[in-house]
């Protein structure tokens, strides 16, 4: 496919986020949502699970995660474009303390995708991409003083 035929897309990332003791207060939800609503990123998956003590994984439905039969996150029921398969379930699992739970987001960052399609547009491409752990953001500055 021809650069000038890509739809404008915008950097794809992914967050797995571990529930120590299976204990989702849904603080973050209205943060996500506010994202969502602004245009700030897009969600393209989200899944949750649960790893249990005897290391056994269960996938958990978006409308109920914590089984009192509200629908705790119904604004996202079919968030689901395909990307996230079977397989990075399982591995996101594999990184999961016995006796918690989990969240996997799949996003576009809206915000980045006229810039990312007027790099590719000019022929620039990436080569390379990452986080800085906010860890190491504090040890860097602690260090500068």
């Amino acid at each position: 496919m021809d650069v000038e035929d890509v739809p404008e897309v915008g950097p794809i990332d992914y967050l797995v986020l571990e529930f120590p003791g299976n204990r989702m207060t849904g603080e973050g939800l209205s943060h996500l949502i506010d994202l969502v609503d602004r245009r700030v990123i897009r969600i393209l998956d989200l899944s949750f699970m649960r790893k249990d003590v005897d290391g056994s994984v269960t996938a958990l439905q978006i409308a109920d995660l914590d089984g009192d039969g509200e629908l705790d996150l119904a604004v996202f029921d079919g968030a689901s474009s395909g990307l996230l398969g079977e397989d990075d379930l399982q591995e996101a699992a594999a990184d999961l303390e016995p006796g918690s739970s989990a969240g996997v987001l799949v996003y576009e960052n809206l915000w980045a995708a006229p810039l990312a399609t007027a790099l590719r547009r000019s022929g620039a491409r990436l080569v390379a991409g990452g986080r800085i752990p906010l860890g190491n953001l504090l040890t860097a500055l602690d260090s500068l003083e």
